[in-house]
């Protein structure tokens, strides 16, 4: 008898509506991730007690763990779905989306708000025009190593979803964002452009709101010391602050 593989999965059709479950059956492969669970009920979307149903909305791009987008709660536990192996999960296996993000539908949500806070704090490099600005400045090879690990976050949403502080409420930027103004901090040319990114820090939702409960860093799929980078960056701003009183 060919094994199957049991998923409950919380749909919800739009933003105003209200979400429901649904159960399905896919048959098993060795190695299938919860990203070909899901490819196999959008081929043939019928519940496990045989109803067609619509299909189930997920996002979906690299697979495998390079681009973030498929972030999910995954049997209560944020992370991404292509590299969440089926036979490494006890069934049902049950399928959420982030709730720290409004849904768009089923495990879709909308990360305008992450995307919004990283332009709030200038995380980018800003270059003068398009043509050719010869070589970059020259870096110490033990910035090039920390900024390569802070660099490999893709902004997927898991180190936010289990903030506590990540709310309405707060308008904390989280653990991903205060990451990403170090990374370009330490950067020759980011660098100038510190002052004001350690002073976006500074307002509402800023740095000042981390509980230090440290969920982020045991979330993050990138192994990524955020942490560290938030109690870097709490020095810089605290550092900043200081001189701004005294007049440096």
């Amino acid at each position: 008898m060919a094994r199957a593989v049991h998923l409950r999965i919380k749909r919800q059709p739009t933003p105003q509506e209200q979400p429901y479950w649904e159960e399905f059956e896919v048959s098993f492969r060795p190695g299938m991730n919860v990203l070909v669970a899901l490819r196999d009920i959008l081929e043939n979307p019928v519940t496990r007690d045989g109803k067609p149903t619509s299909a189930v909305a997920y996002e979906a791009n690299c697979l495998e763990e390079a681009c973030g987008i498929c972030a999910m709660l995954i049997n209560g536990r944020a992370r991404q779905a292509c590299s969440a192996l089926v036979d490494r999960l006890p069934q049902p296996i049950t399928l959420e989306p982030l709730s720290r993000f409004p849904v768009v539908r089923d495990l879709v949500v909308d990360r305008t708000r992450l995307f919004n806070d990283l332009q709030r704090i200038k995380a980018w490099i800003p270059i003068d025009g398009l043509y050719d600005l010869g070589a970059g400045p020259r870096q110490a090879p033990a910035d090039q190593q920390l900024a390569y690990v802070l660099s490999r976050c893709f902004s997927c949403g898991n180190c936010l979803e289990v903030c506590p502080q990540y709310n309405e409420k707060t308008g904390f930027v989280g653990a991903a964002v205060i990451s990403q103004g170090r990374l370009f901090n330490i950067h020759p040319t980011g660098k100038m452009n510190r002052a004001e990114r350690l002073n976006a820090f500074t307002g509402p939702g800023g740095i000042q709101e981390c509980s230090w409960a440290e969920n982020c860093v045991k979330a993050c799929p990138k192994h990524i010391p955020l942490t560290d980078s938030i109690a870097a960056l709490n020095r810089q701003v605290i550092g900043q602050v200081w001189g701004q009183a005294l007049g440096h």
